[in-house]
């Protein structure tokens, strides 16, 4: 039991390191680890049948019901990196971008392969919505960040509508944070302790979630093969966002002075050289991307080895999650 913690814990600083970077996607890295599904589940199951346990203070078949354990490891490792990453990933990103950005490149490209294999059936209809996914992820990758306020209140909105791309496979949440302008905003209060900007940003994430989750739920279990079709062309669309070598065609200054890029083009290792003037790495790209690669596959194959525990379904139904709402709240029937 205690290796698969270990495992779930360093999968969550996976989803936790993905998601501080825009471009990529913690949902990603769920997907691939095999745990996306379930992650799903278990957020969608804070529902009136986790309130009426609550309401009667039954807190061990509440913790059974949303499958605690199974999130707080979860979190704890998403939180864990979240705190780490934002300052090493920041950096690094400042210091060699090609690298960091072809490490991701890599990484996804894994991530499509693996998720592309799950789609099942592929009729013109699943094709399409594939097609559509390609079409939206890489529109949102070429959108333009807006000029947005920094009051509490979008603060909040803009939590609701991150946390709903970071569950997405291939739409990252902090990448709809840059289009809001507030990515620096957020991870600059994250890394300051901002109690007051983290606390409204949480609550807001926690909101979207709990929301988002039960439309997704419902699409995955009515239309899997269409969902996981369109969920694997938004990954596919998004390549054009991490592509390593970059040229910043167009900046912004934002509210503390400081000058942004705000749109890029992609190019070439040659043009990069050229236009920039920096060295575009591109063995050492290329070996990042490689790695990003093997990491996606090997941490596939490991979780393919893990031995197969009962589903959360099965542990939902042995605990409370086939009672009938109206014995949870008023309790077992007499007699």
């Amino acid at each position: 039991m205690m290796p698969s913690f270990i495992l779930l814990y360093l999968k969550g600083i996976a989803m936790g390191a993905a998601d501080a970077v825009p471009g990529v996607s913690g949902g990603t890295i769920a997907f691939i680890s095999g745990i996306y599904e379930e992650l799903i589940l278990s957020i969608r199951s804070f529902d009136r049948r986790a309130a009426a346990l609550l309401s009667r203070w039954d807190f061990a078949a509440f913790w059974r019901h949303v499958h605690g354990t199974f999130l707080a490891v979860l979190l704890a490792g998403i939180a864990t990196s979240i705190l780490i990453f934002s300052r090493v990933i920041l950096f690094w990103l400042g210091r060699y971008p090609v690298l960091v950005w072809a490490f991701f490149f890599g990484l996804i490209v894994a991530s499509i392969l693996a998720v592309g294999r799950r789609i099942g059936a592929r009729s013109p209809a699943v094709l399409g919505l594939g097609g559509l996914g390609v079409l939206l992820g890489y529109y949102i990758t070429v959108a333009v960040p807006a000029q947005t306020p920094e009051t509490l209140g979008f603060v909040f909105l803009s939590g609701m509508i991150a946390i709903c791309a970071m569950i997405l496979p291939g739409i990252s949440g902090s990448f709809i944070l840059v289009l809001l302008s507030k990515y620096e905003y957020i991870f600059t209060a994250i890394r300051d302790f901002n109690l007051s900007v983290i606390a409204v940003f949480g609550c807001g994430c926690g909101i979207g979630i709990l929301s988002f989750s039960h439309l997704l739920n419902w699409t995955l279990r009515r239309w899997h093969a269409p969902t996981i079709a369109m969920l694997t062309g938004l990954m596919i669309g998004s390549l054009n966002k991490v592509w390593p070598w970059k040229i910043v065609v167009e900046t912004y200054v934002t509210s503390h002075g400081k000058v942004k890029p705000l749109l890029w083009q992609n190019t070439l290792p040659a043009g990069y050289l050229e236009s920039t003037g920096l060295p575009p790495y591109t063995a050492a790209a290329l070996l990042a991307a490689f790695v990003g690669f093997m990491l996606v596959y090997l941490l596939e194959r490991l979780s393919a080895r893990m031995p197969a525990g009962p589903s959360i379904r099965q542990r939902y139904s042995r605990s409370v999650g086939d009672l009938p709402l109206e014995e949870i709240e008023e309790g077992p029937r007499q007699g």
